[in-house]
């Protein structure tokens, strides 16, 4: 069975047992947290809509962390302007426990 789940503004496909780096949530580690869920279906049947929004999906915080940073460099040809950036997005890793 999978799900499709919306957070942080992104859809994910998500099964149980699945890994999953999502925008950061406001949980602590080890915490359960439930996503709203937009679709869900097996190899039969798919249920969208209004009867997918009753369902429900569980998920485990594993871990908070920060990506890679990213740099951004922006500049002006032949003008001596130049501008340095960098930036850490805030992440939080969920294990899918349960579909129902």
């Amino acid at each position: 069975m999978f799900a499709i789940i919306e957070t942080g503004g992104k859809q994910y496909r998500v099964c149980v047992g699945d890994y999953l780096d999502v925008e950061r949530l406001d949980a602590e580690e080890g915490a359960t947290v439930e996503l709203k869920t937009l679709m869900t279906g097996d190899n039969a049947t798919v249920v969208a809509g209004s009867e997918a929004a009753g369902k429900k999906v569980t998920a485990t915080v594993v871990k908070q962390f920060k990506a890679k940073k990213v740099v951004v460099f922006k500049y002006k040809a032949k003008k001596n302007v130049r501008k340095k950036q960098g930036h850490r997005q805030f992440y939080t890793r969920i294990k899918i426990e349960s579909i129902a």
